[in-house]
């Protein structure tokens, strides 16, 4: 059927692909604009990878704190690769963003008197993370907009849809093809979701295994920073139980919340980024022969946190009690499919917001809370462009390729050769991998020879300045190539 022109089950202006936060708010945006948006989901609504989001939006907005501010702690984390145009993008319209989100009814945590709580998290100089529900951000958001997008008489919502491959001739995106038939449109918008799961040891949903990446690939669009995943230094550790890679916010630890090594001393700051913290877990593991430290809650208020602790609870510690055991675990794929500030991808009519694109803004290590931040600023920007699109004109032909998704040896695989800690001899076996995804991991983890962030190579354990500000972009030929964005 390759070549062949596929008959449409919906035309329309926008589709979308992924119905998680950033989906949601391209949606909803591009239809109050007036195009036509059919959204495809994979799932019902209320169970993305956003769903589960702990933290919340960062957002300069307290007396005290600025843009620029903002802007300095983002580009600290992102050691040296933050994309200078992104930054400024998301600080100066994150306020923006958050005051969009209350506008369209979702109720964000308050003080008593009436002001947005806001909340501090690892490598902010500020309080600046907008909350909702405590530590259930992602669920709020996501219930909120899943309802207005439901009711919205501009968007035509296709829940159990699973997306299988990109349609239209070659070079151009016209459409996607699902396994309900094809959604053709001048403007495809991934919005899938990332692929921290694809590593056996995950905080995400099963599902985030980069599907859009993929697909964008398989296309013909670039792909960006692969070697980039972040791993969150407070993952649930029990084996073998339900919990196990539970993400415990980082808030807490911005309430308190202290790291203890085996003999019960704290032995890092808590407040630092990510990358850092992490890496301090995982050298502390090394020297006590260990394969966690603990968490200690015993000082945290369990309102504040009521789903943090019912995790601990439900899998049978008690937090109030004594500490938890934790390690890191894969939480953010940095890189994916390389954008523009527009969303727009390297392959016509096709763009990607949200964890599955990459902009460039989190540089090497995602400064916590910025990613639903991404969401919205990204989204909405995404949104305008695509509504602007234009008519149809490319036929949405079917490629006759379809998305398969990873073995679990391909998991096992990426946690043991592209962990935490990784080395050239490792890579290689991975670069050997059944699944497009984990090969091109490898490609661009090789590539790098460098520790830099969330990469740390065992073998190349400095950072290299000459790599400063440059981005690792693969096309289908599978070749790394390095480029530099504004």
């Amino acid at each position: 059927m390759s070549g062949a022109a596929s008959t449409d089950l919906v035309s329309c202006d926008v589709v979308v692909i992924g119905g998680g936060a950033a989906g949601l708010h391209v949606s909803l945006c591009a239809a109050d604009l007036g195009a036509s948006v059919v959204l495809v989901s994979r799932k019902p609504l209320a169970e993305s990878s956003s769903f589960w989001a702990k933290g919340g939006l960062a957002a300069a907005l307290a007396p005290d704190d600025t843009p620029a501010r903002h802007a300095h702690d983002t580009i600290d984390a992102g050691r040296g690769l933050c994309r200078a145009g992104a930054v400024e993008a998301l600080v100066q319209e994150a306020p923006g963003a958050v005051a969009a989100l209350r506008e369209r009814g979702v109720e964000f945590d308050l003080e008593p008197d009436g002001s947005l709580a806001l909340g501090l998290e690892g490598g902010h100089s500020a309080r600046r993370i907008v909350h909702a529900g405590g530590a259930q951000t992602g669920s709020v958001i996501t219930a909120r907009l899943a309802g207005l997008a439901a009711e919205h008489p501009g968007i035509d919502v296709m829940e159990g849809a699973s997306a299988l491959a990109l349609a239209g001739p070659e070079g151009v995106c016209a459409g996607v093809i699902t396994d309900r038939g094809a959604v053709g449109a001048p403007a495809t918008v991934l919005a899938s979701g990332g692929g921290a799961a694809l590593w056996k040891r995950t905080t995400n949903p099963w599902g985030a295994i980069g599907a859009g990446s993929v697909m964008a690939n398989a296309a013909g669009a670039e792909l960006a920073d692969l070697e980039l995943c972040q791993f969150h230094p407070t993952a649930l550790w029990l084996p073998g139980k339900p919990q196990d890679g539970a993400l415990i916010t980082e808030a807490v630890r911005g309430e308190g919340a202290t790291l203890l090594d085996a003999a019960g001393r704290r032995f890092t700051d808590e407040l630092a980024p990510r990358d850092q913290v992490s890496a301090a877990i995982g050298a502390r593991m090394e020297a006590d022969g260990t394969d966690s430290v603990w968490l200690d809650l015993r000082e945290i208020d369990p309102q504040r946190f009521a789903n943090v602790f019912a995790t601990c609870r439900e899998s049978g510690l008690d937090p109030l009690s004594e500490p938890v055991p934790v390690a890191p675990a894969a939480h953010y794929l940095i890189g994916g499919v390389a954008t523009d500030l527009e969303g727009r991808t390297t392959l016509s009519g096709l763009y990607a917001v949200g964890e599955c694109a990459c902009t460039g803004l989190h540089g090497a290590n995602r400064l916590a809370s910025n990613s639903l931040s991404e969401c919205f600023v990204f989204g909405r920007r995404a949104a305008q462009a695509a509504a602007r699109a234009g008519a149809q004109e490319a036929q949405a032909d079917d490629p006759g390729w379809r998305f398969q998704p990873p073995a679990v040896e391909t998991r096992d695989a990426v946690w043991r050769y592209a962990g935490p800690n990784r080395d050239a001899a490792g890579l290689q076996k991975l670069a050997e991998d059944p699944y497009e995804l984990a090969r091109a991991i490898a490609r661009s983890a090789l590539a790098r020879r460098e520790s830099r962030g969330a990469h740390r190579r065992a073998d190349f354990p400095n950072r290299d300045p000459a790599l400063d500000g440059v981005h690792l972009l693969q096309g289908r030929d599978g070749d790394p190539r390095e480029a530099r964005w504004e």
